[in-house]
């Protein structure tokens, strides 16, 4: 048990993390402090940038292999399976009619990219090496969960049915975050090591610093987006915004092993199952499930899963990944 305290401590204790619970707690003290839209936009490009570069010339040093196949085909997987877990989890623990409990299911099986950049980052200060081609793993969970949350809404008289609104699968295929995170991807596989070498002064030695910027941004939001909602949470609600990361994470960490990831990648995989989308899949559910109520899945995905994970939930990963 000291051993997991004295783990857990290092992993809590980094400067990243750090600032995103200053920026909860700025939230929580109703402090003005605040990030301006256009540098908080702009951080978040340069994030998806960087870590789709940095995951695309790690590829291409290391070669394309069957490792890369079964490890997107074993993301998709989880991303297809979370939502049903999510949504039992849901009809048992709270009180949420199947229409809600479909559409906040979704947003379990996707993924948040701030999370997937949060933790390349532990990993990066920790020294734990991973396998980039878990950019490509991070990119395939988007969407099929949406799917998923589909499926589970069409069996709810009222529910749209999957594949009726092209609106949606435009806006889904054309999300600007994917679209930056794989373009980069590529551009890094294809330019490789020199490539990596002429633009790493801006995505290599800036990042760190970036990232505490933005994450005090998103503790801001996460904790702004909680005060304003606490009156739709439930304590079944609350409960299960934390206990289904820590669900996630476990399914991972079976699908992970049963693959053969290493422990650097593995932890990647268990924060990508963990996390929930709290930007593509809110967007596809207001277009595909109008009457869901947003309040809660936003509330749910950003203001408790997300402050958990950022926290608690990756140091916990991360050890239970070792």
């Amino acid at each position: 048990m000291p051993h997991i305290l004295d783990t857990l401590a290092s992993s809590l204790l980094v400067p990243t993390i750090l600032f995103f619970a200053l920026g909860l707690l700025a939230a929580f003290v109703r402090s003005d402090l605040s990030i301006p839209e256009g540098a908080a936009r702009f951080m978040s490009l340069y994030l998806l940038l960087a870590i789709g570069f940095k995951g695309g010339a790690s590829l291409a040093a290391h070669g394309i292999t069957p490792d890369l196949f079964v490890a997107i085909a074993a993301g998709v997987a989880l991303s297809f399976a979370i939502p049903f877990v999510a949504f039992a989890l849901l009809r048992a623990m709270t009180r949420l009619d199947a229409l809600n409990a479909a559409a906040v299911a979704g947003h379990y099986g996707s993924i948040s990219i701030v999370t997937f950049v949060t933790a390349t980052s532990l990993l990066d200060l920790v020294g734990l090496a991973h396998d980039g081609y878990m950019v490509a793993v991070a990119a395939a969970m988007e969407v099929p969960a949406i799917l998923s949350a589909l499926w589970l809404a069409h069996r709810v008289k009222g529910g749209a049915a999957p594949g009726s609104d092209s609106r949606l699968w435009r806006d889904l295929l054309a999300n600007g975050s994917i679209v930056l995170l794989t373009g980069a991807f590529a551009i890094g596989a294809v330019t490789g090591g020199e490539g990596m070498e002429m633009i790493a002064p801006f995505i290599v030695t800036p990042f760190t610093g970036i990232l505490c910027l933005f994450l005090l941004d998103m503790g801001l939001s996460a904790g702004r987006s909680l005060l304003g909602n606490r009156h739709m949470l439930s304590a079944g609600l609350f409960a299960f915004g934390l206990v289904m990361p820590l669900v996630g994470a476990t399914l991972g960490w079976i699908t992970g092993s049963v693959i053969g990831l290493g422990p650097g990648s593995l932890f990647l995989l268990m924060g990508l199952s963990a996390s929930a989308s709290y930007i593509a899949v809110p967007a596809a559910m207001k277009i595909a499930l109008p009457q869901a109520e947003s309040g809660v899945y936003l509330t749910l995905s950003l203001g408790v899963s997300f402050p958990f994970n950022i926290t608690i939930g990756l140091p916990l990963y991360l050890w239970a990944a070792g």
